[in-house]
């Protein structure tokens, strides 16, 4: 029984991309043998140990572990506060949990917290009252109850209990048992501060308490996840409701929030990018071979000329122009497109940043001068001429404009990478643009977020395209990888 359950957390995980083989099972059959199953959160680090390589799939890890070891079978039993059965409607639970929720946050009670994930699910996650199989939606909870408006309540509640005394600061601390909790209301209870260290610990305490909703939130999830389960069975939740890790994460789909994980994967890829563009240029610099050298070289070994000699060339930076799509079409794209940039721009030298919707402009300066938590989109849109005849994209006016505007950009070693799904509200492809832009430089890239089966439905220009440069599809950072691994030097 425990073998079949552990193949299919095994199975599960190779649902979600991750490398999991017969021995990773043995192993985790291991671990359980030498930590056995009375503590689940020893078992739940034991069983990452064994089954895991990578640190990004610590998060796909959980969410399945969750759902083939669930920490409790069936709702939760009692009612967490009178104030829920006098409640009438979804609107008056809601605000009943939310008062809760902020004594719980300013607390830092995560056996509270657990305790109300599993009450907003009950009063505000159940899809349909009158069938128990259609399950619960955490995010149907989530929208209900709004948990980030408790933030300011809960702000307020820690401040006043730091307010209260040392020793009643103690006991709340001890009774929730979470370290975190102290930290944030110690830090607001500082006399004789400076407004300068008062507003910056305002601030450290306002992170903290999004941290804290962050959590409440992943545990709403957890909880659904959980009992959504039993009612439709583990195989297909753990397929179909677990999050895939950020490396397969669609970039078109939402994601805002992940640039700072997705920063610190591009990065190395970035350097990567870099560094293979500087080793091709250095292969090419060592030129053709001199025949006088080579003759001169060859008289020690009787005219044979075993050491040839190359005349060198004067080496040079690599050069780099992107152009990139930023129309809300694809906006996720887009996203992650400025961070790639960002990460690329750090590398380069000689780098130069075009961005279009329906006409193409420069944005290097603000690319280069903007740091990750920056809105480079919102900017972009607002100070540059990148809208021409209409809002709608255009890729045959953007690239006639690029040619027109911009071509000197690009040199005989220049290498162009175009990042965008080429789908042109059925416009005109203006090919010609693209083959001068081709001509012009030493090789073009083109990278599209859709999938290679959607390229040339609809309005989607890329076969047109993928006839002129070479295009590859890019969806997620494992495919971003991949192609720069391709990239030849």
């Amino acid at each position: 029984m425990l073998a079949h359950r552990l193949v299919e957390v095994a199975t599960s995980l190779r649902t979600h991309g991750l490398r999991v083989g017969t021995s990773e099972v043995a192993d985790a059959g291991a671990v359980i043998q030498a930590l056995g199953m009375d503590d689940r959160e020893l078992l739940r680090e034991g069983l990452a140990s064994a089954f895991l390589r990578r640190a990004g799939q610590r998060d796909v890890f959980d969410q399945v572990f969750d759902i083939y070891f669930p920490a409790a079978v069936g709702a939760r039993s009692g009612t967490p506060d009178a104030r829920l059965d006098e409640a009438s409607s979804p609107r008056e639970a809601a605000d009943v949990v939310r008062d809760m929720l902020m004594d719980a946050l300013a607390r830092g009670d995560k056996a509270e917290l657990d305790r109300l994930a599993a009450t907003a699910l009950d009063q505000l996650g159940v899809v349909r009252p009158d069938d128990p199989e259609a399950g619960w939606s955490a995010a149907q909870a989530l929208e209900q109850l709004a948990p980030q408006t408790a933030i300011v309540g809960a702000l307020e509640r820690a401040r006043a209990m730091g307010a209260d005394g040392d020793g009643q600061d103690d006991e709340g601390e001890r009774g929730g048992g979470s370290g975190a909790a102290g930290q944030g209301q110690g830090a607001g209870s500082g006399g004789g501060a400076t407004q300068r260290r008062e507003q910056l610990t305002d601030r450290i305490e306002r992170d903290e308490m999004r941290g804290r909703v962050a959590a409440f939130r992943r545990r709403v999830e957890t909880e659904a996840r959980r009992r959504n389960a039993e009612v439709r069975g583990s195989q297909r939740i753990s397929r179909y409701a677990v999050q895939d890790a950020l490396e397969k994460r669609d970039f078109l789909g939402p994601g805002g929030g992940e640039l700072v994980a997705m920063r610190a994967t591009i990065d190395p890829l970035a350097r990567k990018l870099a560094a293979r563009l500087t080793a091709r240029q250095r292969q090419q610099s060592r030129g053709s071979i001199d025949i006088r050298k080579t003759l001169r070289r060859s008289m020690s070994t009787g005219g044979v000329p075993v050491d040839p000699a190359y005349a060198r060339r004067r080496p040079h930076r690599p050069d780099l122009v992107l152009l990139c799509d930023v129309s809300g079409s694809v906006a996720g794209f887009s996203g992650f497109t400025m961070t790639l940039m960002q990460a690329i721009s750090a590398q380069f030298n000689k780098i130069r940043v075009f961005a279009f919707v329906s006409t193409t402009d420069e944005i290097t300066d603000l690319v280069k001068a903007a740091r990750l938590e920056d809105d480079v989109i919102s900017a972009v849109v607002r100070t540059r001429k990148v809208f021409g005849w209409g809002a709608s994209s255009s890729y045959g006016q953007s690239l006639d404009s690029f040619v027109s505007t911009h071509l000197g950009a690009i040199g005989p070693r220049s290498t162009v990478l175009i990042l965008g799904d080429a789908r042109s509200n059925y416009g005109l492809p203006r090919l010609s643009a693209l083959r001068q832009i081709r001509d012009q430089a030493r090789h073009v890239a083109w990278l599209n977020p859709e999938p290679v089966a959607s390229w040339g439905t609809g309005d989607s220009l890329a076969l047109d395209y993928a006839r002129v440069v070479d295009m590859h599809e890019c969806r997620n950072i494992d495919q971003l990888r991949a192609f720069v691994s391709r990239m030849s030097v």
